[in-house]
């Protein structure tokens, strides 16, 4: 395993310190073991190097990636047992959906090694309750998303700011540094700073590249697809940037990429699961549950304007916005009469000449206006709901 221990001290020396995501406070370090999820790219393996940096011991502590080739010749089970029968206690694992068999192994560790803390990060599209071994019960699930806008401020040009509640956002509670204009930074967080390597002179070409691995990789590798059903997962998405946001019709969806409608369904969910669109869903369902689709759109801006072009609409890339923002920590469900419900709160969102004529008569409704500083009254600026993790 020194090989191991070589890579992750390697890595280790080049983790940033400086800011840490929104996740890292949120996740219950004291389980002995947990998955955090998420899309390519948003920063899971940083959070990691980051925990070790500042909570562990090197002596009993080890990451890797399950994907080394030292797992050709090696199994993650036999690892984690030299690893504790040399002392070890802490073991980060990166990538774990590209190990064969991941699920029954992972649960043979927490079975066997009751001393052992194992940490994994996987792809948004892993469901730990299904697979070889259910690990619903033992290690819980965290799904982390790209960087708000308020995390873009914090990492990219240094202006760390607190993190708000929904009802500060609407009570005007957002504000910036005396003399900071908070447009511009806005303008380019749509168009490239969603994700922590958005700062890279070839951002375009490798979020292009991250959209083409999780369709002909990640996708077909967790659910024993094919490459023909990549290329049709490409298709798909090609189709849904020309039309989004759209109520989807999955009979014209299907006719397209010649599958069935019961495929199309399965297909937008592991789109959505893996970060490339977002399902807009209806309040109905009852128990509190969401119901059908009523739009779809892509994920986040940075994707819209990777996959658009000169030919976003500024209107999808507002709304994209608000529902990136803010599913975070709330269930953003259609508007009967508008474009968003948010706690039972009604939003229009639009331009700065936006009017009032959408949310009039209806109780508790808000107008989120873009290129404006500051709101008043019930127009609140689209910017200030990227501060709310």
């Amino acid at each position: 395993m020194e090989r191991l221990y070589e890579q992750m001290r390697r890595q280790l020396a080049y983790a940033p310190q400086d800011f840490r995501r929104y996740m890292y406070d949120r996740i219950n370090w004291d389980n002995r073991m947990l998955g955090l999820v998420g899309p390519r790219g948003v920063g899971k393996t940083t959070l990691f190097l980051q925990r070790i940096k500042n909570a562990h011991d090197l002596s009993d502590t080890l990451y890797f990636s399950a994907d080394d080739l030292y797992f050709t010749a090696h199994t993650l089970f036999d690892t984690a047992e030299a690893f504790c029968k040399a002392g070890g206690t802490y073991l980060f694992i990166d990538e774990v959906h590209k190990y064969p068999g991941w699920s029954r192994e992972l649960k043979l560790m927490y079975d066997v090694f009751p001393q052992l803390h194992v940490y994994f990060t996987g792809s948004s599209i892993l469901d730990i309750e299904k697979g070889e071994a259910d690990l619903s019960r033992r290690a819980p699930r965290y799904l982390m998303q790209g960087l708000s806008f308020r995390e873009y401020l914090a990492i990219r040009h240094g202006i760390e700011l607190p993190a708000l509640t929904l009802e500060d956002v609407l009570a005007h509670k957002a504000e910036t540094p005396p003399l900071m204009r908070p447009l511009p930074y806005f303008h380019d967080y749509l168009q490239s700073g969603y994700y922590p390597f958005g700062v890279d002179a070839d951002f375009p070409t490798e979020l292009e590249q991250v959209i083409s691995r999780t369709l002909e990789v990640d996708i077909p590798l967790f659910a024993g697809m094919t490459a023909a059903t990549g290329r049709k997962l490409k298709k798909l998405l090609a189709v849904i940037s020309t039309l989004v946001p759209f109520k989807p019709n999955m009979s014209s969806l299907a006719k397209q990429l010649q599958v069935s409608r019961n495929v199309v369904e399965e297909y937008l969910m592991y789109l959505e699961k893996a970060g490339m669109i977002a399902q807009l869903r209806s309040g109905a369902g009852g128990l509190g549950a969401l119901g059908k689709a009523e739009k779809v759109y892509l994920d986040n801006p940075n994707i819209l304007h990777c996959l658009g072009g000169s030919e976003t609409d500024p209107g999808t890339v507002r709304e994209t916005f608000l529902l990136n923002q803010a599913r975070v920590g709330h269930d953003v469900v259609a508007s009967p009469a508008s474009d968003f419900c948010i706690e039972g709160i009604t939003f229009e969102v639009g331009g700065k000449n936006k009017g009032q004529s959408q949310v009039a008569g209806i109780e508790n409704a808000f107008v989120v206006k873009d290129d404006i500083e500051y709101g008043y009254g019930n127009v609140i600026p689209l910017w200030a709901f990227g501060m709310m993790y």
